[in-house]
């Protein structure tokens, strides 16, 4: 963990601590700092709290351990304050993207949790080690950063729009991928 660059560091603390705080809270926090649909529950501050908040342990640890894996190479490579203004760049795409599929499927539930951001991450991750291996936990297949990314976006964009697994937000996960592309690609510091 000290290993880790400064901001990685940073964003799994205070994952871990605002799990356990909202834990505590009996899950009160969930409430207020969830990402809502528009209406009378959302509030403005929710499009990055929401980021912060999980929804069980195993979505804490997977996200966390997302971070450890690809966060602190990106961060290496970037620096901190870019790595920083991507990761909430990817996180707020997250939000819009399930923001206005809840707007038009009528869903009216909480989102909650850091994987549109670790989606982007992702992303970063295969711009910056392109021939980097990435061997997966499911399935345990060895392949290459760039291949690791489309098949897991291809994935999520398959159960996102045959409604499996009900109850992640899948399209959260591609707009936060989706983000982290149009960022990159569009912002000319980037290129």
């Amino acid at each position: 963990m000290y290993s880790l660059p400064p901001v990685t560091q940073a964003l799994i603390i205070a994952n871990v601590a605002v799990y356990f705080l909202d834990s505590l809270a009996g899950r009160s926090l969930s409430m207020l700092f969830a990402l809502w649909p528009i209406g009378p529950h959302f509030m403005p501050w929710q499009i990055v709290s929401y980021a912060f908040l999980h929804g069980g342990l195993a979505h804490l640890l997977f996200n966390v351990y997302g971070l450890y894996m690809f966060g602190g190479d990106v961060e290496r490579v970037w620096g901190p304050r870019r790595y920083l203004t991507f990761y909430f760049v990817c996180a707020i795409a997250a939000a819009i993207a399930q923001l206005v599929v809840a707007t038009f499927s009528g869903a009216y539930y909480p989102t909650v949790g850091a994987s549109g951001a670790l989606f982007g991450l992702l992303l970063a991750f295969a711009r910056c080690f392109p021939h980097r291996v990435v061997m997966p936990l499911f399935p345990p297949i060895p392949m290459r950063a760039p291949v690791f990314v489309m098949v897991f976006g291809a994935l999520e964009l398959l159960l996102g729009v045959s409604g499996t697994q009900s109850g992640v937000a899948h399209f959260a996960h591609l707009g936060g991928l989706a983000g982290g592309y149009l960022y990159l690609r569009f912002n000319r510091r980037w290129r």
